[in-house]
């Protein structure tokens, strides 16, 4: 009786939303939920990722079982998980198109992780950058290789892999550094399909981004939170204003002819300006007359063009949040009426159905 139950809602659920999906290629895109977002993560992650959408069906999904390596409090995390989604939301993600879901609502991809984990030689485990990177400063520091190593963090990449699998990614846009994460969904879906003797999962590629280059931020270095040196995106006014202050400049007078080129405020001013006003800014530069107070006005100016609207919308989201409650809830029957299908075929392979 309840196996019966169960179906009917599986199959309501997979007739409901199976319009999603067409001849398009599909791009997935995970977002861990670890804190509040900054410049870098919109330039470098969030806006190529969202740019996707034009050419690829987009799976967008909020990581919270994968941030629980580090993110164990339920406060903290409800609040993280709604920040992530506001932001989102904000900067243009339509839930109209593609899917959008948080990974906890899709209890076929644990399972499937799990599958997934009896294909996967331990060896990958011991090559993943995150523990590898774990062990190596444990053992810098005289300690236990394994001190502080969570199973979570090393198992890591198994779950990784049935994110990916599960909606059968064509592309997995990462940075460089996260070349090894699409790796090892390419090498158990190739060993997965090869034992069974058919293509049950999409090979996936990674795609990089690489047009914004280094994002600076207030010291100059790469932005980073490691660094303490983050524009947060939706700050307000006067905190922006404060915030944009703190970057780093020569000590050249107003007068002084300037390199634009070698400046943090030009170099992030130019990463939203149209190619006119950063040609129009830079001219000022080199002419003299202009102070850094003057340069960093106009950053303010440009950021506030951008993001204002997104940031008007983003705070209206975090004081609705039923409204994200819906959007998720609509996400994952989407996302659900193509993890069934999959999660069943899978069953029928491994005889666990």
């Amino acid at each position: 009786m309840y196996l019966g139950m169960v179906c009917a809602i599986e199959c309501e659920i997979i007739k409901k939303f199976l319009k999603f999906g067409t001849m398009k290629k599909v791009s997935l895109t995970g977002i861990k939920p670890t804190g509040t977002p900054h410049l870098g993560n919109y330039l470098g992650a969030i806006r190529p990722a969202l740019e996707l959408s034009k050419t690829y069906d987009t799976v967008y999904f909020i990581a919270d079982y994968h941030a629980l390596t580090t993110v164990q409090n339920g406060a903290d995390m409800r609040a993280n998980i709604y920040k992530i989604a506001a932001t989102w939301l904000a900067l243009g993600l339509n839930p109209e198109e593609g899917l959008f879901y948080k990974q906890s609502d899709i209890p076929e991809i644990f399972e499937l992780s799990w599958a997934l984990s009896c294909f996967t030689p331990k060896g990958f485990m011991n090559r993943a950058h995150a523990y590898k990177a774990k062990v190596e400063a444990n053992t810098a520091a005289g300690e236990d290789p394994d001190a502080n190593v969570n199973m979570g963090l090393y198992c890591y990449p198994c779950l990784m892999d049935a994110d990916i699998l599960m909606f059968n990614a064509d592309i997995v846009p990462v940075g460089k550094d996260q070349k090894q994460h699409v790796e090892f969904a390419r090498d158990i879906a190739i060993k997965f399909n090869k034992h069974f003797g058919e293509d049950v999962f999409t090979i996936p590629e990674p795609v990089f981004q690489e047009t914004t280059g280094v994002i600076p931020g207030l010291d100059g270095r790469k932005m980073s939170k490691s660094y303490d040196n983050v524009i947060d995106i939706f700050l307000e006014s006067k905190a922006l204003k404060k915030k944009i202050g703190k970057i780093v400049t020569n000590s050249q007078g107003i007068e002084e002819p300037k390199d634009p080129d070698t400046c943090n405020v030009f170099r992030l001013y130019k990463l939203f300006a149209t190619p006119e006003q950063a040609e129009a800014l830079a001219a000022r530069y080199r002419a003299g007359g202009m102070g850094w107070g003057h340069a960093k006005a106009e950053l303010q100016s440009v950021l506030e063009e951008h993001l204002g609207p997104a940031r008007e919308k983003y705070f209206y989201l975090l004081s609705h949040t039923e409204e994200i409650d819906k959007i998720l809830a609509y996400g994952k029957e989407k996302a659900r009426a193509k993890s069934i299908p999959m999660m069943q075929k899978v069953r029928e392979l491994l005889g666990t159905y």
